[in-house]
């Protein structure tokens, strides 16, 4: 049985019949007269994992060996050397992460190398002075017997240093040294003019907004207001230094999960990262992880950018951590921590 074909108008029939030339052959036009530029090529070239080069790690030889055995014991030297015997060169120049990326630890002296103005080769003198209990470094050694064997008449008087009334109260009320309230890491973030309005007239002020830390998991925020410069900044370190306030820090380095802190229409979110990481965040937030010796954080500003809101919200939220054995005894379960376990070799 044959089915019957579709109506078709008079239009699409002459469509069909009349042969169009193809679109292929025909260039393409070109809405500008310079001429159309190749593939953009990549500016660095393909490195393969293989041909990089691996790093070289060589045994002990006998005079570190010597040189080790006056530091360790020689039941810390047998573990040492039964570690070395245990994991092959070769294994961990291969499967070992050495990192290059940008974002490694730099340290301040590299004593892999020796510095010619600096350093020297150890000496069989040297060896023989450390076995004798003097120490290796010539010069230092030298002055220190030197001022042992000094009279005390000899021996030059320090001139004694006048304390600050301000400092000693701060140290009465905090309960810590003079010295302690020296090394801690004070910070000016915010600082402009205000005007107080009153029936005499106008009475000009500077404010101050001062953050405090020892960078080891203690900060602390402090607002000054004063008409002299000095005044208020004196005003807001010693507030900065009375609030300061413990931090909960994982592996003293990150933050514990994601927390967020709001001030007026600020509104602070921080986040953990891991190791290597940095703080990622702006200016403000930067120096209070930095004095609260915070080394790996995230942290976002979605709404207002208020620079003194901020900085309290930031302190808030830092504040404000839930700690895992919190969240622990409020479930009713225990808590493990599976990094600690699975890098650290604890025995659960």
């Amino acid at each position: 049985m044959s089915t019957p074909k579709p109506y078709q108008c008079l239009s699409c029939r002459l469509k069909r019949s009349i042969s169009w030339p193809s679109t292929k052959s025909s260039p393409r036009r070109q809405f500008h007269a310079s001429t159309p530029s190749k593939a953009r090529k990549r500016g660095y070239p393909s490195i393969k994992a293989s041909d990089l080069e691996q790093p070289q790690f060589r045994p002990y030889t006998a005079q570190e060996k010597k040189l080790l055995s006056l530091k360790y014991t020689p039941e810390q030297m047998k573990v040492i050397e039964a570690g070395e015997r245990a994991v092959s060169a070769d294994d961990l120049a291969r499967q070992g992460r050495m990192r290059t990326d940008p974002m490694r630890i730099k340290y301040l002296d590299d004593f892999a190398t020796m510095r010619p103005m600096l350093d020297r080769a150890v000496t069989e003198a040297d060896l023989q002075a450390a076995e004798e209990g003097d120490g290796l470094v010539e010069g230092v050694n030298k002055s220190t017997r030197d001022s042992k064997n000094k009279k005390p008449d000899q021996q030059q008087q320090q001139p004694t240093e006048e304390v600050d009334p301000h400092m000693l109260r701060l140290s009465q009320q905090t309960g810590m040294t003079l010295q302690e309230i020296k090394r801690i890491r004070v910070k000016n973030l915010v600082m402009h003019r205000v005007v107080n309005q009153t029936r005499m007239g106008k009475i000009q002020s500077l404010y101050y907004l001062t953050i405090a830390g020892n960078q080891d998991g203690m900060v602390g925020i402090g607002e000054g207001k004063a008409a002299e410069d000095e005044d208020g900044r004196r005003q807001a370190m010693m507030n900065a230094i009375r609030n300061m306030k413990p931090i909960p820090r994982y592996e003293e380095r990150t933050i514990y999960g994601s927390v967020e802190g709001k001030v007026g229409a600020a509104v602070v979110q921080l986040s953990s990262r891991p190791p290597g990481f940095g703080n990622r965040c702006q200016h403000l937030i930067f120096e209070l992880a930095r004095a609260a010796g915070i080394s790996d954080l995230a942290a976002r500003t979605p709404r207002s950018r208020n620079k003194m809101n901020v900085v309290k919200a930031a302190f808030e939220a830092l504040t404000a951590q839930r700690l895992p054995e919190d969240v622990a005894r409020g479930r009713g379960r225990k808590m493990v921590d599976a990094r600690s376990v699975y890098y650290g070799g604890q025995v659960l």
